[in-house]
């Protein structure tokens, strides 16, 4: 009989991160023999787009999805309404189901969570995601100075700890951040049981052995990227964390160096910025934009020579797991990235997958670019750190593990 476990999420399951970073874990623990209902809070446009193909592959492989609305405005005011009618439903779901167990996806998942502990003595799972009120705080979403904030942070600051000392297993994504919070002196039972699972990438899909060779070819003609190109890249969002100007003065160190530098952008993100920023240090001809289909990231990939990420250092980036530095290196390519984000430290060094730059001026870039021209990355050493660092099964299993644990007491 299959065990029967709620797992929570407030990121919808028709945004790409709810595609990539929640169901293909549920799947792998329908096959664990456990029974999923899922519900999440789904934002209407993406939605209504997306919906059927959701709903039919969550049914072929025996989850229930539960969605309900996401609200948007006025802040604050709307995350209260949605943390209403999530309880509300995951309560009325659980008179029927009877949870074993309620995983929840960060910290508005897991109020929902808490109450169903200490109301039924549902087993409890805090997959924290992040410090995530301190993300928001040197994200700048959250203002401390605005007193309606400052109470928002000190709310979520409190629960977090709640959490903690309630949950019956809590997840980080990173060993940084489990460390972290066992030094934390205000939470009862300190050292708290944590398991660090990083974001996994999907390794059939990212996966240089299976790499269209006819597609890479193609794309390397529709952006004029010529054989004797060396290609620099940067994949995924341009937010407040990424830090554009840093990389791009980087890639005018690189370009000194090397007349045949390109710095290729796989974003949908902010076109006009980034050409703005190459124009301020003189390398808006060598830039190449594309967004990207899912599909062709791989291929997309595999035309550089080399990956950078900047991360704004931040007291929170200690809880951080990049995905793409997973997807860079499973596609045997070497990143470029600063310390002190996660435990990006620790997996450059330990699979000896790149160059680490620890600050930011013109003369940390040239040591990394002369460390880019003459060190031999090997191309199977990375892929192979990428299959047992990063791999989905690894992570399904972790968790397995974890629900097997809690469910035994």
């Amino acid at each position: 009989m299959a065990i029967p476990v709620l797992y929570i999420s407030y990121d919808g399951m028709t945004d790409p991160l709810g595609q990539s970073q929640v169901i293909p874990y549920l799947i792998g623990l329908t096959h664990k023999g456990y029974s999923i209902t899922l519900l999440s809070c789904e934002k209407p446009e993406a939605f209504e787009k997306n919906k059927s193909r959701i709903s039919e592959l969550l049914k072929a492989n025996g989850i229930d999805w539960q969605p309900i609305p996401y609200t948007k405005k006025p802040p604050v005011l709307s995350t209260v309404y949605d943390v209403f009618q999530l309880k509300k439903k995951a309560l009325e779901l659980h008179t029927t189901s009877n949870f074993s167990a309620v995983h929840c996806r960060s910290y508005i998942a897991a109020l929902v969570g808490l109450q169903l502990k200490e109301k039924y003595g549902v087993k409890f799972i805090f997959d924290m995601r992040g410090l995530w009120a301190d993300e928001r705080v040197d994200g700048k979403l959250w203002n401390l100075s605005n007193p309606l904030y400052k109470s928002v942070y000190r709310y979520f600051k409190n629960k977090e700890k709640q959490f903690l000392e309630n949950a019956d297993y809590t997840i980080s994504l990173t060993e940084n951040a489990k460390q972290e919070i066992h030094q934390w002196s205000h939470i009862r039972n300190n050292p708290v049981k944590i398991a660090v699972i990083p974001c996994c990438a999907d390794l059939d899909l990212f996966n240089k052995q299976q790499l269209d060779i006819a597609q890479k070819s193609r794309l390397a003609q529709e952006l004029n990227i010529q054989p004797d190109d060396y290609v620099l890249l940067y994949l995924g969002s341009i937010g407040t964390w990424y830090m554009l100007e840093e990389m791009m003065e980087f890639f005018s160190v690189l370009k000194a160096q090397r007349k045949q530098a390109k710095f290729l952008f796989v974003t949908k993100d902010e076109h006009e910025r980034i050409l703005q920023t190459a124009e301020k240090f003189g390398v808006a001809n060598d830039i190449i934009l594309r967004p990207g289909n899912r599909d062709e990231i791989p291929a997309l990939i595999a035309l550089s020579h080399f990956s950078v990420f900047f991360i704004l250092p931040s007291y929170s980036k200690k809880a951080s797991s990049p995905t793409k530095q997973g997807e860079i290196m499973a596609m045997g390519v070497p990143v470029v990235c600063n310390t002190h984000v996660g435990d990006t430290d620790y997996i450059v060094e330990k699979y000896q997958s790149g160059i680490l730059v620890r600050s930011f001026n013109r003369e940390a870039y040239q040591d990394a670019v002369q460390q880019m021209m003459s060190a031999r990355f090997d191309e199977q050493q990375i892929i192979a750190g990428a299959q047992e660092y990063f791999a989905l099964q690894n992570g399904v299993q972790k968790y397995a593990e974890v629900y097997a644990e809690i469910l035994r007491h």
